[in-house]
């Protein structure tokens, strides 16, 4: 019961993070692209030219939502972590991806408290929290041990954490290859929101623990009927 509860808590984030960046979007006078703007203008707390590099007008009137929308982002993916340890098995490669994606997660709690024209500084170390660390426990996470619930789907984690750590290089060295450096940003930060909802799927759809520190599904059976 507890692993589901991680499992929901998963599913929660990723949905209200959407919903919230929907709803504060909405609220933009001036157009936000999911292309070219970053995450985090919807929540700079100040309408103005931003980001010398890329110069843009940010304005963002609903920045109080998003910025909460991203520390309960950080809070529900780390109380995910923490809820689900059956599993990801067992193993130091374990260990420390689990590690690594809770920084992850309180990276966003970190970019959610501290906004990008409040304090740069400590809102791009939030970031590098969460497309630095948090993507280097997702690869790690790719080499869970082959018994566990996650180790499992290794395949969807190692292309998940590939594309995170590409992207993010990419982002941070400003390379656009055409799709937006928004774009970038998105799939170097969410990576985990993706592999997040496909593990907390697969838990739901499972129903006990097994010794090996996974989960497997329960078979039916029944008696022979004779007669």
């Amino acid at each position: 019961m507890i692993t589901r509860i991680g499992a929901a808590a998963w599913i929660v984030a990723v949905v209200q993070f959407v919903v919230v960046q929907l709803a504060v979007e909405s609220g933009w006078r001036t157009p936000y692209s999911w292309a070219e703007n970053n995450i985090s203008d919807l929540g700079n707390v100040s309408c103005r030219m931003w980001d010398d590099s890329r110069p843009r007008y940010v304005c963002s009137p609903l920045h109080e939502a998003m910025n909460a929308g991203f520390a309960v982002h950080g809070g529900l993916l780390l109380a995910g972590m923490l809820l689900t340890g059956p599993c990801w098995g067992r193993g130091g490669i374990s260990a420390s991806s689990r590690i690594l994606l809770a920084v992850g997660a309180v990276g966003w709690i970190v970019v959610g408290l501290v906004p990008a024209d409040v304090d740069e500084n400590l809102h791009v170390g939030g970031a590098l929290l969460i497309m630095g660390l948090g993507n280097l426990g997702l690869l790690l996470a790719g080499f869970s041990s082959r018994d566990s619930l996650f180790g499992r789907r290794r395949s969807v984690t190692l292309s998940l954490a590939v594309a995170a750590v590409l992207a993010a290089w990419m982002f941070f060295g400003q390379h656009d290859p055409g799709i937006g450096l928004g774009s970038l940003e998105r799939i170097a930060a969410c990576a985990l929101d993706a592999w997040s909802v496909v593990m907390a799927l697969a838990i739901l759809r499972a129903r006990r623990p097994d010794n090996s520190g996974g989960i497997t599904t329960l078979r039916s059976h029944h008696a022979p009927r004779y007669g």
